[in-house]
């Protein structure tokens, strides 16, 4: 079953120090709460390759989709939810969630296939 992630993308505060503070010292910690999750990466160091760069990325990794469906059901995962509503005053945020496979384990389609044989 493949593992499923939450992409979390932060454009820049209006206030960054208060958003920094409120990050590592109250969401930080009530994410880390989230039932089953296997893993929380935040960005550093980034550099834009196309496009604007935002202000911070965040990755939580669970062992499937309805593992990270479950946590997000959870009080935990409603109160993690209710801080994104609090943080977004402060910055504009997008998510999604997806499911991680290996590119060497997708199928091409026929055509693809073909085309590369040649």
């Amino acid at each position: 079953m493949p593992a499923a992630r939450f992409l979390v993308i932060w454009e820049t505060p209006r206030d960054p120090e208060a958003f920094d503070r409120h990050y590592r010292t109250i969401h930080i910690p009530l994410s880390h709460k989230l039932p089953g999750l296997r893993r929380y990466t935040i960005s550093r160091n980034a550099s834009p390759v196309r496009g604007e760069l935002p202000y911070l990325v965040g990755e939580l990794e669970w062992d499937d989709m309805a593992s990270l469906r479950a946590a997000f059901a959870s009080p935990e995962g409603r109160a993690t939810a209710a801080d994104v509503t609090e943080l977004s005053a402060n910055a504009a945020v997008r998510s999604l969630i997806y499911e991680v496979a290996e590119s060497t384990d997708l199928e091409l389609p026929a055509d693809a296939t073909a085309a590369a044989d040649r």
